[in-house]
This record gives structure tokens, C-alpha cells and sequence, in this order.
């Protein structure tokens, strides 16, 4: 056992040596030839790594690194130990950003708290029990606008985009809302025009799977009710 992982370990430092003098080729070069080898398999961003002749690849929610045949990938995170940082990591969290919904604020529910100079988008159903939990944590929020996109997942809870609608036409939105989140009162259902649909379509294209999903200005994702505190972080404490 001990001889077998001593020849991984001196084929990976070969692979890496290898990989260190290699001339690099271009990207463009690179791109279409992973593609042809593997043809079922989504290619989201191929690029330079900080080793010389080493490609970071980017494949969905996966980062491997590989060399220019392609043919062994490396899975694991990358460090620059003089800087003590997690390269890996910190390229996840870039390749997870999406659009900010500037254009489409319209069609959410506004809430300034404070002086309002933090901005978070939140797409959330109103009948998802972590939307509720979260609502109590966006509460204890202070200088921020929250934009909150209603965005009932019909095929887990078959009411929510009457609900949805209900907070929409309602004369008071924010308030409408914050009583069903809050107190549980749904208010009385009433016809209007309202962007409902138009929000799923538009959290399907940013990638929003599941709620409550936050969107910060810089695209930066966040899921799930995070407590006050780890917001608050994440927006840039103020």
C-alpha cells in the first residue's frame, strides 16, 4: 500500500512538473477540443489556472483543473499559500453569480429599512416554510432595501400563487404580505394584473431553483434562511 501511494504521489508531481513548463495553448483551441472529447458533458468556462500549463475548468457546480490533453482531471481546491487563500473556493462563489433583477424591480415588493443603501433581491414562496423563517431574520435587518419577488413553486404547494396574487393586489403590499409571512393572515383575493408568471419565468433564468433564493447587488447567490447576522455579512455589514 505504502509503494502504491508513493507512485501516485510522484506521478501527480510529474503531472504537475509537466504541467508547470508546458507551452499553453489557446483557450479558444483548448475549448473545442474538450468539447469534442467529451460531447456530453457541459464545458461553462475553460481558462488559465495560476499554475503555468494547468486549465481551470469549470463544469456546472464543479471546478477540476486538468492540462491541455485533457485527459486527467484533478477535483479539489486550489491554494495560494503565501496569500492563504482558497482559490478554488473563491472561484465557486464567482461562478455562482448571476444578473442582479434591476430591470425588473417593478414587478417586486419594496421595503426600505434604515437608510436603505444596501440592496437585496429575494424570490420566495409564500407558503415555504423557510420563506417564513426568513422573513423574521430580514426583519432584523437595518439599512437595506429588500425587493421581494413572489415565487410560488406551484408543484410543492398547489395555493401559493393564489396567495401570491392575494399580497399583490392587495392596497398595501409590504404590509399584506409581512401579516401572511408573519402572522399567517392571508388577505382577501382580489383581481388585478400582476407579475406573477412574469417572475417565474425570470427566476428560472436567473437559476432559482428553490426559496427562498437572495441575490445581492454583485450577483453573489445566497439559499435558504440564513440567520440576520450571516446576511448581514454577506450584504457587507453596515
Amino acid at each position: 500500500m505504502k509503494m502504491i501511494k508513493r507512485a501516485l504521489s510522484v506521478a501527480l508531481l510529474a503531472a504537475f512538473a509537466t504541467a508547470a513548463i508546458a507551452q499553453d495553448a489557446a483557450p479558444s483551441q483548448i475549448v473545442e477540443k474538450f468539447k469534442g472529447m467529451y460531447p456530453n458533458t457541459t464545458f461553462k468556462e475553460i481558462r488559465k489556472s495560476q499554475i503555468a500549463g494547468l486549465y481551470e475548468v469549470v463544469m456546472g457546480e464543479n471546478i477540476a483543473y486538468t492540462d491541455e490533453s485533457g485527459r486527467y482531471f484533478l477535483f479539489g481546491h486550489l491554494f495560494d499559500m503565501k496569500e492563504q487563500v482558497d482559490i478554488t473556493a473563491a472561484r465557486k462563489v464567482e461562478t455562482k453569480k448571476v444578473e442582479f433583477p434591476s430591470q425588473h424591480l417593478a414587478n417586486a415588493i419594496k421595503t426600505v429599512k434604515g437608510d436603505g443603501s444596501r440592496a437585496v433581491a429575494v424570490f420566495s414562496d409564500p407558503d415555504c416554510p423557510y420563506c417564513k423563517k426568513l422573513e423574521g431574520e430580514l426583519a432584523r435587518l437595518n439599512n437595506v432595501t429588500i425587493y421581494t419577488f413572489l415565487y410560488p413553486l406551484e408543484t410543492l404547494h398547489p395555493e401559493a400563487k393564489t396567495k401570491s396574487i392575494a399580497v399583490w393586489c392587495a392596497p398595501d403590499k409590504a404590509k399584506a404580505w409581512s401579516a401572511l409571512m408573519m402572522a399567517g393572515v392571508t388577505p382577501t383575493l382580489q383581481a388585478c394584473n400582476n407579475p406573477i408568471n412574469d417572475n417565474l419565468v425570470l427566476g428560472s433564468k436567473l437559476g432559482v431553483v428553490g426559496t427562498p433564493t437572495l441575490i445581492a447587488l454583485d450577483g453573489r447567490t445566497l439559499p435558504g434562511a440564513a440567520p440576520a447576522d450571516k446576511i448581514d455579512q454577506w450584504l457587507g455589514g453596515k
